[in-house]
Order: C-alpha cells, then sequence, then structure tokens
C-alpha cells in the first residue's frame, strides 16, 4: 500500500527485481510495437477473446527473462497454461503481454504491456508500458508512481459529480444521474491503461466491469495506489490477487478522498 515500508530485508531483493521489471517490460513493448500493424496470425480464445502470434511472442519474452532471474517466484499470466504452483509462492508475477489485444489488432493504439510483481496477494512492483504513445508507468510499494520517470498523483477532490470518467456507460450513469458534468470518456481498449489514466490525473475516476482477471488490474492498481488514489471493489472490499479464482466482480479506482464518497454512493443506491 502506498503508506506501507519495505523491510529492510526485501529492501535488495526487491530493488533489483525493480530494474529487472522496467528492462524486460520496456523491451517486450518494442517488440509488441515492432509486431504491431504487421501480418499476424490470431485466433479466438474461450469462444470471445482474440490472441495472436504477437501477444504469444511477447509473453514468451517476458517469461523466459522473469522466470530464469527469478526461479523461485510463481508465474501467472493470461497466456500461459495456469499452474496451482504458484498459489504456494510468496511472489508472484502477474502479467498480461499485451493488454487490449482487440485495439492491437486493429491498429488502435490504446493497448500496452502490464506485468506486476505480487507479494502475499498485494502487488509490490508494477510496470505499464504504452509503446505508441510512449509512456511508462512504473510504482513500487512505499515509493510513489512515476510516469517516464516523473512522479505523477491521482486528481484530488471529494465529490461524485465530476467530469471525467471512464468505464461501463450504465454503471457511470448510476453514479449522478442527469448530471451535467460527467463526460464519459471514449472507450480505452485496455483495462490496465484505463485505470492508470486515474494515476496521472487524466481521469478523475474509472470503473472496470465484472469478470476482470488479476492480470488486467495488478499492475494499474498498484500504480494508482502509490500515485495517491485507491482501487477496490465497487463495495470497498480490498482486492486479492493470486488466489484459485482470479476474476474479479466490478471495481473502481479514483484519488483517495473521490474513492471514498463513490463507493458511499453505491452503497445507498437500491440494489439491482
Amino acid at each position: 500500500m502506498a503508506d506501507a515500508k519495505i523491510d529492510s530485508s526485501d529492501e535488495t531483493s526487491l530493488a533489483a527485481d525493480a530494474a529487472l521489471l522496467k528492462a524486460v517490460v520496456r523491451e517486450a513493448g518494442e517488440l509488441a510495437r515492432a509486431m504491431f500493424g504487421t501480418d499476424l496470425r490470431k485466433w479466438t480464445k474461450n469462444a470471445s477473446s482474440p490472441v495472436s502470434e504477437a501477444d504469444m511472442a511477447v509473453n514468451a519474452l517476458l517469461e523466459r527473462t522473469l522466470r530464469s532471474a527469478t526461479p523461485d517466484y510463481g508465474w501467472l499470466s493470461e497466456e500461459s497454461a495456469d499452474d496451482p504452483a504458484r498459489l504456494a509462492r510468496s511472489r508472484v508475477w502477474i502479467v498480461d503481454p499485451i493488454d487490449g489485444t482487440r485495439s492491437y489488432l486493429g491498429g488502435r493504439n490504446d493497448w500496452c504491456v502490464s506485468v506486476a510483481l505480487v507479494e502475499n496477494g498485494a502487488p509490490v512492483l508494477a510496470a505499464v508500458h504504452v509503446p505508441m504513445s510512449e509512456e511508462f508507468f512504473f510504482a513500487a510499494r512505499g515509493r510513489g508512481t512515476t510516469l517516464n520517470d516523473a512522479p505523477v498523483h491521482a486528481a484530488a477532490g471529494h465529490d461524485i459529480d465530476f467530469s471525467r470518467v471512464a468505464g461501463p456507460k450504465p454503471l457511470v450513469e448510476r453514479l449522478a444521474p442527469g448530471s451535467a458534468r460527467i463526460e464519459l470518456h471514449p472507450r480505452i481498449g485496455s483495462l490496465a491503461l484505463r485505470l492508470c489514466r486515474v494515476a496521472h490525473g487524466a481521469l478523475d475516476a474509472a470503473f472496470a466491469g465484472g469478470q476482470s482477471r488479476d492480470w488486467d488490474l495488478a499492475a494499474a492498481h498498484l500504480i494508482v495506489q502509490e500515485a495517491g488514489g485507491k482501487m477496490s471493489a465497487l463495495s470497498g472490499e480490498a482486492i486479492v490477487y493470486n488466489r484459485p479464482d482470479v476474476a474479479h466482480g466490478v471495481l473502481v479506482a479514483a484519488g483517495r478522498d473521490r474513492h471514498a464518497d463513490i463507493v458511499s454512493h453505491y452503497r445507498r443506491l437500491p440494489q439491482s
């Protein structure tokens, strides 16, 4: 968490992991960019999710590099077969090699490489690289969030009647019915990137619909948190990673004070 302290015994290993993470995510982003717009083999998994040879190539690069350097850590990736051995590991890499594959294959720029290191269910390191806009978000537990090496912060504020919000329209419409101020942001193809937009104040709040997975969330979660924001279930319940079931319900991210107001607002609404 933003105010958590890193134990001195962990500091050296986490510093090495941070350097490793930054380097490999940049390399993975460059590989994805090199393959972007080329004639790629692509197919569908789980009935509706697109995947391409670019997803697999980036995943292979990340897995080869991270697992060889940290053989005692677990591994959870959207594009790797799940290995239950991860559940017994205190530290686990959680990876989405290309978050926003539909955008990637459609020639749009709103996709990213997203990787987090989770320790005992909570992210402690995170990197989200947006190659087409040359944005690199990085966060370490207790050390803040940077965008291209400059510190960033979530937008301050207490109210729920604000202008810049992204997420499923029916959910946003329940936030402040009839408000003339709320402006639904155009859809961002990558959920991780949508959430990261809160971390540097480009959005006041962002929502995730149900059925997001650990790999969509873990890196962005720490990036928002370390930027002075908060991300949780819409009920306010904390998000826990590296469980047997990696699916999550409806989530919200915003600056800390606004997040509290949003959660309070939805708790008061009649349950549909």
